[in-house]
């Protein structure tokens, strides 16, 4: 975990959450601390200082007393008091992930919003998050990113997930490493420095790959050979996947190594 200024590091140990109101009611009338549990929202304005990166701001209420947002950067987690239509949250654990420029302004901003415990309102699937100079508008996730179906999709590389970390690059950024998967099973993508193709059985949360076909272009960066020999290594046999959204995570039979990617 990383300290952010204005967000504490979390004790491993549970948080108690008895004293956050999550039944507390907007004074307007147009929603309760109890609609927020078990939802995600997404930025779609924000009127002030503008998210470095471009965002967006994702803020999900997992379950009562709990917050998890990330800005586009780093996730953060942790207790949640909504009581009096004020968003408090002093005590969020992050992950670590280095983000390029300008992205790696973004938690930043966020901790920011969160440390002036912005006001709330819900009215309906349209949740407000007011701070000191900057408002934030956002809607319900299943509204405004529903979740894309795996065929005829095309994804594009975002973080190389090992059992240490979960990373971002300039590399990958330039590059985007694709994958299409097409109805009749065939597979097409790039490592970010050769083409493949190949073919790919799916069924409900996993893929099986075939071999995969590459042109043979020498990678002159490292980083780039290392990204590729990931990618090849993760599309190899049985995956698992998960769709949230316009983000999907493949993880290798091994259930450690994987890819993030999202839907161009």
């Amino acid at each position: 975990m990383t300290r952010i200024p204005g967000l504490l590091a979390l004790c491993s140990v549970a948080v108690a959450v008895s004293a956050c109101s999550t039944g507390a009611s907007d004074p307007s009338g147009s929603g309760s601390a109890d609609d927020l549990t078990g939802r995600t929202f997404i930025s779609t304005e924000v009127n002030g200082s503008p998210i470095p990166g471009g965002g967006p701001l994702v803020v999900e209420f997992p379950e009562p007393g709990r917050l998890a947002a990330t800005a586009g950067c780093n996730r953060f987690a942790g207790a949640v008091d909504l009581a009096d239509s004020t968003l408090r949250s002093p005590d969020l654990a992050s992950t670590m992930m280095a983000c390029p420029p300008p992205r790696d302004g973004a938690d930043g901003w966020l901790s920011s919003l969160v440390a002036e415990s912005p006001q709330w309102s819900l009215d309906g699937d349209a949740l407000t998050l007011t701070g000191d100079g900057t408002t934030v508008f956002l809607t319900d996730k299943k509204v405004v990113d529903p979740d894309r179906p795996i065929s005829g999709t095309e994804w594009f590389v975002t973080t190389v997930r090992t059992s240490d970390a979960v990373m971002s690059s300039a590399a990958l950024d330039e590059t985007a490493p694709e994958l299409v998967v097409t109805e009749d099973g065939q597979v097409s993508g790039s490592t970010g420095c050769n083409r493949f193709t190949g073919t790919a059985e799916v069924s409900d949360g996993t893929i099986v790959f075939g071999p995969l076909a590459t042109t043979r272009a020498a990678c002159t960066d490292p980083e780039l050979t290392e990204i590729e020999n990931h990618v090849l290594a993760v599309l190899s046999g049985e995956t698992t996947y998960v769709i949230d959204g316009a983000e999907m995570t493949l993880t290798a039979s091994n259930g450690v190594d994987g890819l993030g990617y999202r839907a161009r």
